[in-house]
């Protein structure tokens, strides 16, 4: 019998780091085998409308929120869609797109938790929450390198859309199996960490997780080395948190990578040196509390595949 497609969704405000995470765990699993769809081409108005109109690209209704939905159901069922394409470089939109799921789909984007008939479609959920400050500088570098913006137009921009972030999109992290914070070690500046990032996830228990006592065991206590796991609350309900220091050795990261390998599915095939990338202006760098945090992801997609209920 044919299994239906399994679907990551990947939410968080703009500039929150949702493509390198998405771009990565395809460029692992392979371009063959992974589609990535992002909301943000589910726009109503191009960037001279918006302004015209004094809306956000945040605000829903700025999107066909009823077209999310309509294409989430049929790619769950495994069927194509003509997918909408908006420039981010031109602000207007390009001819859309004939998409044909593959054996995973990773939906990223600013608002694709925002119904309950679009988080129903997916099988595990993830939000980026890095601090705002973080953020920002994230969202001056892309904008002014690949956007064609100026700092002054960027720092304006996030002034306007504070608003709806605070309304629409900070409040879909609630819906979030997992959240995952990118900060800085203590002691360092966001431009001084650069690619040594701690990175702190929110394990809730809406998702089976791995088994981390073998994660534990190698770090010698739970409070203590370079992977910490705690037990806490996070809004409320009980949860594990999961850190993971920045600046672990890559000997220390690469032993780390192979404890959560040994939780895989036998037949999984990834490339690891395609995890953990991310662009420091044209040079690609890796983070290795990133490689490990995609590395959960694509555990948690396989396994989602291999539950018995994920066959049609």
């Amino acid at each position: 019998m044919a299994r239906r497609p399994i679907i990551l969704g990947v939410v968080g405000d703009s500039a929150a780091g949702k493509t390198t995470l998405s771009r990565g765990i395809r460029e692992s699993i392979g371009a063959d085998r992974v589609t990535i769809i992002c909301t943000d081409d589910y726009h109503k108005y191009n960037r001279k409308q918006r302004k015209e109109l004094g809306i956000t690209a945040l605000h829903p209704d700025c999107n066909y929120i009823d077209i999310i939905e309509q294409h989430l159901r049929l790619l769950r069922e495994g069927q194509p869609i003509l997918k909408p394409v908006y420039n981010h470089s031109t602000g207007d939109f390009d001819p859309p797109e004939y998409v044909q799921p593959t054996e995973f789909i990773i939906v990223e984007g600013l608002l694709a938790y925002h119904t309950r008939a679009m988080r129903e479609c997916f099988d595990v959920k993830v939000y980026l929450d890095p601090p705002e400050d973080l953020r920002r500088i994230w969202k001056i570098r892309r904008d002014t390198a690949k956007r064609g913006y100026t700092v002054e137009q960027v720092l304006e921009a996030l002034r306007k859309r504070e608003q709806d972030s605070a309304q629409f999109i900070r409040p879909q992290r609630r819906y979030a199996d997992i959240v995952v914070r990118f900060y800085p070690p203590d002691g360092l500046s966001p431009k001084e960490a650069n690619g040594h990032l701690n990175v702190r996830l929110v394990l809730r228990p809406t998702i089976p997780h791995p088994d981390m006592t073998d994660l534990l065991a190698y770090a010698g206590s739970p409070n203590q080395g370079p992977i910490r796991l705690v037990l806490g609350r996070d809004e409320g309900r009980p949860v594990d948190f999961l850190e993971i220091d920045g600046n672990i050795a890559p000997r220390q990261a690469e032993e780390l990578e192979h404890l959560i390998w040994g939780h895989m599915p036998p037949d999984i095939r990834l490339r690891p040196e395609r995890l953990g990338i991310y662009m420091n202006g044209t040079r690609e760098e890796r983070s290795y509390p990133l490689a490990l945090v995609q590395l959960l992801l694509a555990y948690h997609m396989f396994v989602a595949r291999d539950m018995p209920h994920m066959v049609r």
